[in-house]
């Protein structure tokens, strides 16, 4: 049999092939499997609820009553509780979240310490606050049935167990009372915490944000039991859904915005205010319902004694915060889902930083309800609300942020666009985890990560120019170049997670950007996270949950992904090692010498999201709104690839003509590139070229490329035109942590063909050993 056989086949094949036969092999594209808990009837292998699924309700009557001399809350609930589950129940667990600010519990002495040379004193006092801990905490003055008689209870530093007089089976619900009082911190001075008090010294003022405030139940599930892990003061919160009706007395002279809707407004304000309120029902701009001139008079005017109760109802939420004070501004407007819903956006607010927020803090809550509607459900409450209380946590439908202007009532750049970032940030976790309600306690990331992930989308939908910290790739390279001992995977619990920020926000939202713009694309992307949301709204939500639920509704095997992003902590740094450029010769001349010119050029970075909202057509807030335009953006410049390496290709055997090789290749330009995984994590090869005549390409190669070599592998692409530079990963887009070796220098003089394929032939065996065929 006669082997015809030219050049061109063993350059496109022999790395193929000897890759195959290469030991470096490993299980970055095997499936997770063992990774993941077993499908259930509870949860689907699809990643979806399964037909068994179900989960506990709580249902809470409570009312309390604010001392704000003495800053001291009281109050008394009517609990009752749904057993859903399959199980008999013989106690119940209460959340006291108070209790994080007892000096003795373990949270106070289960951190190391060091002393600096140089200390500020917050870090000085606080190897020792324990101490002055004191006087705070939940005093449960009483626990008793429905009747009144008393149940047995146990305190567990942050945790309460109810013990049953009687079984509770399936399907059956236990009212039962709980009284309990304790005092405010000071969360701006110390002890700190999310709920407590700012104090205004100069006007004698309190803004209190009460939140974690009342015993409240631990979320039993089908693959927790109950979550009863103590509270420490980093990972937040498990919660069963449920019905609050609410009574908040405090002196008549406070206003409260509070998770719900206020059933006895016309018993509360003024008549001109009540008339703003209705007025604002269909406004196009913000209503003033209580003006900043009366705020001021109010914070200035003798306090008084009288008190007010507020009525607050609200179904079907996790949780139950609110926010009061002489001092707010009050503003509404309404928004409207796709779906028609009625939706009010409020703010409240002090003087302080009125001039950012009577601008901009509602608008943003409307935008936020309309962007995250569009890539998860469309928002299901009557309300959401921002407070501004020189701070940031969330809770539904009403959340606590930060943005003041300076005492003249100017404000920086950096400080409204601060304020409007967490205040997109904060509504959005209405969404997650208070709607998708994922454990917080145990995974810091499905909530903060994928919920810093839509911020970003939000952000880029007010103003594409908008220079965000955290989202694309390019913005965790960072804290993944890190030495191998200072990282931690994703998937690491809550309390355990060194790099909060980076590890729990950064990395899980630039992780899914890479998915929308470089593995899946937009279009499989959106479909299959709004497919988690819609199968996960209202319902508690596993890791494995969310995985499958990716897969399943886009047909994207993302194993390998999960594996390396979510469970790993290798960083990505695909090197280019080498560029080998060869043309066929049809004249077989050994001694002909081709030589390309390079140069070096500055072009400006871009972000892919950036270009493809551009294209895309989307509509911006900033340039269809003039009130809110002001921002600013600058780029940063990448540089392109110095060099390639060249060579020819001779045809020896006769397969076509002369003429015929000249048609078919004679004007074609192969292109070899060697590329190694330095970083050890996968990712797709995205090339930019660069040709002779100013012509550019992008070209993307799936990462599946690594399959078969997980650390070498080499492509030959056919051009066309000359190129004149090649870079890898243009967009930033990949999270590269080294673009330097994104791409290689020209050599001096090219390698001439002959030398070439004789260099090749002596490190690896001729191809044509390997692929005899039998006759």
């Amino acid at each position: 049999m006669k082997y015809i056989f030219f050049l061109l086949t063993f350059l496109f094949f022999a790395d193929e092939t000897t890759a195959q036969n290469t030991s470096n092999h490993a299980n970055k594209f095997e499936q997770l499997g063992p990774d993941l808990p077993d499908p259930t009837p509870y949860r689907g292998v699809d990643g979806a609820p399964g037909p068994e699924y179900w989960q506990q309700r709580c249902d809470y009557d409570i009312a309390c009553t604010l001392d704000v001399e003495n800053q001291r809350l009281s109050g008394e609930e009517l609990i009752t509780y749904h057993n859903q589950s399959p199980h008999t129940l013989t106690y119940l667990w209460l959340q006291l979240d108070e209790n994080q600010h007892v000096g003795h519990n373990d949270m106070h002495h289960f951190n190391g310490s060091t002393v600096e040379q140089v200390m500020d004193e917050r870090a000085l006092y606080m190897m020792e606050q324990w101490k002055d801990l004191t006087e705070y905490g939940h005093n449960i003055e009483a626990v008793t049935d429905a009747n009144g008689s008393p149940l047995e209870f146990t305190i567990n530093q942050t945790m309460m167990r109810v013990d049953l007089p009687v079984k509770l089976k399936p399907g059956e619900t236990y009212p039962f009372r709980v009284k309990w009082n304790y005092k405010l911190v000071n969360r701006i001075k110390g002890p700190w915490g999310r709920g407590g008090y700012e104090y205004f010294e100069k006007d004698d003022n309190y803004i209190f944000t009460i939140s974690q405030w009342y015993p409240r139940l631990c979320v039993y599930s089908d693959v927790t039991g109950w979550q009863n892990k103590q509270f420490t003061g980093r990972g937040e919160f498990a919660l069963t859904f449920g019905n609050f009706n609410v009574k908040m007395t405090l002196p008549e002279d406070y206003m409260i915005g509070s998770t719900g809707e206020c059933q006895n407004y016309d018993k509360l304000l003024t008549p001109t205010q009540l008339k703003r309120w209705k007025q604002a029902q269909t406004a196009t701009d913000p209503v003033e319902i209580v003006t900043l001139d009366e705020a001021k008079k109010n914070e200035q005017s003798t306090k008084t004694k009288k008190t007010k109760t507020w009525v607050y109802k609200a179904e079907n939420v996790r949780d139950f915060a609110w926010g009061a004070s002489r001092k707010f501004v009050w503003d509404a407007m309404p928004h409207y889902n796709a779906d028609g819903k009625h939706v009010m956006c409020m703010s409240y607010y002090p003087k302080e930083s009125y001039p950012i927020y009577s601008r901009y803090s509602t608008r943003v809550v409307a935008h936020t309800l309309k962007t995250y509607s569009n890539y998860s459900i469309p928002y299901p409450y009557p309300v959401a609300i921002s407070v501004e209380a020189s701070s940031g946590m969330e809770y539904p439908m009403i959340c606590f942020n930060f943005g003041r202007a300076e005492e003249d009532g100017t404000y920086t750049e950096g400080a409204k666009l601060g304020a409007i970032g967490v205040i997109i940030h904060e509504v959005g976790h209405n969404y997650f985890p208070m709607i998708i309600n994922s454990d917080e306690r145990q995974w810091s990331w499905m909530d903060e990560g994928l919920n810093t992930f839509v911020q970003t989308l939000a952000q880029a939908e007010f103003d594409n120019n908008w220079n965000l910290r955290r989202g694309p790739a390019n913005t965790i390279t960072g804290y993944m170049a890190s030495p191998k001992n200072q990282l931690e995977p994703i998937m690491t619990n809550s309390d355990n997670i060194v790099e909060f920020g980076s590890n729990a926000y950064a990395k899980p939202a630039a992780g899914l950007n890479i998915l929308r713009e470089t593995i899946m694309g937009r279009e499989l992307f959106d479909y299959a996270f709004k497919e988690y949301c819609q199968r996960w709204a209202f319902k508690h939500p596993t890791p494995a949950d969310f995985f499958r639920t990716m897969e399943d509704a886009s047909g994207v095997d993302l194993d390998w992904f999960w594996r390396g992003w979510f469970f790993g902590i290798d960083a990505v740094d695909i090197s280019m090692d080498s560029i080998a450029w060869l043309k066929v010769d049809l004249n077989t001349d050994p001694e002909q010498k081709t030589v390309v010119n390079t140069e070096k050029k500055e072009v400006p970075f871009q972000d892919i999201s950036k270009i493809r909202n551009r294209e895309s057509g989307m509509a911006f807030a900033v340039e269809a709104d003039p009130d809110l335009v002001d921002f600013y953006t600058t780029y940063r410049p990448w540089l392109t690839a110095d060099s390639v390496q060249t060579s020819k290709v001779y045809l020896h055997d006769e397969l076509f003509t002369k003429e015929e090789k000249a048609e078919k290749f004679g004007k074609k330009n192969y292109y070899e590139l060697r590329f190694t995984n330095r970083g050890g994590l996968v990712m797709p090869i995205i090339l930019e070229w660069t040709f002779e005549d100013g012509t550019t390409e992008i070209e993307r190669i799936p990462a599946e490329i690594w399959r078969k070599n997980e650390n070498n592998v080499t492509k030959v692409f056919v051009k066309d035109l000359a190129v004149k530079s090649v870079k890898l990963d243009p967009y930033r887009e990949t999270a590269d942590i080294d673009e330097k070796n994104n791409s290689k220098p020209v050599p001096a003089q090219p390698q001439l063909i002959q030398v070439y394929k004789k260099n090749r032939e002596e490190q690896k065996p001729n191809p044509m050993q390997r692929a005899k065929v039998k006759p």
